[in-house]
């Protein structure tokens, strides 16, 4: 196979992950579900403070913050990863989101974590409701620790941190995340 078919073919195998993935319903279907979703993603907000408690201040000052607290990630060769998600603003829950991601490069493995998304104007938490916010494969993520929150920088409006990765993955791939959002 030449070089421009293995592309093709890996691209192909990419977007039929990212249609799938995508393909899920964005809010939970039951009261329950949206039930669970909350309290998941309240936890991973207490979690993520306890971590490092400079993200108080960041999540307060913030004109909103989305929170996905299990984002399942995957790959061999072409990878993709899917999580459901909780949208704050003034710390009270407005909607649901989720994420999507698809890579193509050198990748194998699995891995899950958190991921917490802080919007710094209400300009960036419109974007976001309006499917305008997309992480390209330059963009980069705070891993949480003691103190972390204080040396947050904005891109573009937004600071992105992630926290207890657990899994084995060897990634070298390029890629990048897409949201959908659903008013309550």
């Amino acid at each position: 196979m030449k070089v421009n078919q293995l592309k093709t073919a890996f691209l192909t195998i990419g977007a039929i992950c990212m249609l799938s993935l995508s393909a899920c319903q964005t809010a939970p279907k039951t009261a329950e579900g949206r039930e669970n979703i909350r309290s998941e993603a309240a936890a991973a907000v207490a979690r993520a403070k306890q971590t490092d408690s400079t993200l108080t201040r960041v999540l307060n000052d913030a004109a909103g913050y989305a929170v996905f607290p299990s984002v399942g990630k995957g790959a061999v060769g072409v990878g993709g990863a899917y999580g459901k998600g909780v949208l704050y603003e003034r710390n009270r829950v407005v909607g649901y989101c989720d994420l999507t991601q698809g890579t193509i490069g050198l990748q194998l493995g699995g891995q899950s974590y958190t991921q917490i998304i802080a919007f710094e104007t209400n300009e960036a938490v419109r974007n976001f409701k309006a499917g305008n916010l997309r992480f390209a494969a330059q963009a980069t993520a705070v891993a949480l620790r003691s103190g972390a929150g204080a040396n947050a920088n904005y891109t573009d409006g937004v600071a992105v941190f992630t926290m207890d990765e657990a899994g084995l993955m060897f990634e070298a791939s390029i890629g990048g995340q897409q949201f959908t959002y659903q008013d309550r």
